[in-house]
């Protein structure tokens, strides 16, 4: 079968893409922008990708068109599709159809970790020799892929509560039917299509309403948007996590490199591995929880979390020029950007911090989170904001009560010139942004060589 599919560089549908070409389909796709990692993983794959929406890419017709939740009416192969009245449907709804159908879901939901914690749940399966398939939205290093089907009934998603299609509003995650779900935190995002945070509460209630009640929910105690989805009604057993919850950690060391995990109360094993921050200490223990109900008793799955190599873009170390560290991280919310440097700050101590934050998702782009963003960088030594001509509010005023040192910037040289006149050796520089940033990474390292 010919699969083609409109926005195919996205890490969901890039993904989708590379089960669907696991499964013998001839497969293409095209995108507006085309970039790394997605569009090198697809290369490799032997999908043939296509630049932009030009109807022409469609004909001959495939047998079926994915159509991406980017993609929207006006867009001329979408137009093209309704038209010619060609098979459509959305990659949600593909994956529930082809993939997921009679398999165990393992399905990993939250504002923030998605893509961290479906990594390790995967990893951890995969250490127990469980050999599950997954799709993430990103690329976990300890597989280098980030989707395959797996040899198992065990399938590891990441469930994201952003909607279908432009014709299908559902969340994606209401899709998957999970036996074992993962719900990490609840938190204001998504500002272009939810309106409130009740809003999104509700989507997350119909993914509760999906669980059996042979299933598993596993949430940490200290969200109480969560905990309001759950009262709004749960069929299934709970377990919980974090202060006053079933699993909780006993930290060895302040930066989160080292604790010792307990199951309601004894001592299951020590987790030692690469990781920082508190976040990834919260995303551990939800998927110790989610290892154990499929069958991975806690002292495997450990052993397997200290063999865990993370996720590329996920406080990636990118290059390291004259003394100089240069990290590439996805995070785009006021929330992750905080967490992830203060588990940072925690691991390097009093060495010199410059974070460079692009404002790019969907809520930043309308100002959702903008006043969060000024205290979400505390941890830094200095700060450089990314402030294209076409953001659409003013990021400078909104940053200037930030108690860091701030500099925006609107162009990726004027970038590059403040860090250069900012770093010594020893400076760790993380740069910020769930998009490609126009190649930063590699210039920012070239102009410091």
């Amino acid at each position: 079968m010919h699969i083609h599919i409109l926005g195919i560089c996205g890490t969901f549908m890039g993904s989708l893409a590379v089960l669907a070409k696991e499964l013998g389909h001839h497969v293409t796709g095209s995108d507006a922008n085309v970039y790394p990692p997605m569009s090198t993983q697809l290369q490799a794959q032997g999908i043939e990708l296509t630049q932009g929406y030009d109807p022409a890419q469609l004909d001959p017709a495939p047998d079926v068109v994915v159509i991406g939740n980017a993609l929207s009416r006006g867009n001329p192969a979408v137009e093209y599709v309704l038209n010619k009245g060609l098979p459509y449907v959305s990659g949600p709804q593909w994956l529930a159809d082809h993939v997921l159908q009679g398999r165990w879901v393992l399905a990993v939901a939250g504002t923030h970790g998605k893509t961290t914690t479906s990594s390790m749940l995967a990893w951890v399966l995969e250490h127990a020799g469980m050999a599950p398939g997954f799709l993430i939205g990103g690329v976990p290093q300890n597989f280098a892929v980030s989707a395959r089907l797996g040899d198992t009934p065990f399938f590891v998603v990441e469930a994201d509560e952003y909607d279908s299609a432009f014709f299908d509003k559902r969340s994606k995650f209401v899709h998957y039917r999970p036996r074992t779900a993962i719900l990490n935190n609840l938190e204001f995002d998504h500002a272009d299509i939810f309106p409130d945070l009740p809003a999104i509460e509700r989507q997350f209630h119909h993914l509760v309403r999906t669980i059996p009640s042979e299933g598993l929910v596993i949430h940490p105690t200290t969200e109480p948007a969560l905990q309001r989805v759950i009262e709004m009604g749960c069929w299934t057993p709970v377990q919980t996590t974090g202060e006053g919850g079933q699993w909780q950690a006993r930290l060895l060391s302040d930066d989160g490199s080292r604790f010792d995990v307990l199951f309601e109360g004894s001592v299951q094993g020590t987790v030692e591995w690469d990781m920082t921050g508190q976040h990834n200490v919260a995303n551990a223990l939800a998927t110790l929880a989610a290892a154990r109900h499929v069958g991975v008793v806690p002292s495997l799955a450990i052993a397997g979390l200290n063999a865990f190599k993370s996720v590329k873009r996920r406080m990636e170390k990118v290059a390291e020029v004259h003394g100089i560290t240069i990290y590439d991280d996805f995070a785009h919310h006021p929330t992750a950007i905080a967490t992830t440097l203060d588990g940072l700050r925690k691991h390097i101590g009093d060495a010199p911090l410059i974070a460079v934050i692009e404002p790019r998702s969907n809520s930043m782009k309308l100002g959702a989170h903008r006043d969060g963003l000024p205290h979400s960088v505390v941890q830094a030594d200095h700060v450089v904001w990314y402030a294209p001509a076409n953001l659409g509010w003013d990021l400078a005023g909104t940053v200037a009560s930030s108690p860091v040192p701030t500099k925006v910037c609107d162009s990726l040289e004027a970038i590059i010139a403040e860090v250069k006149a900012k770093v010594t050796p020893g400076t760790h520089v993380v740069i910020m942004s769930n998009g490609g940033f126009g190649g930063l990474h590699g210039k920012l390292a070239d102009a410091l060589r």
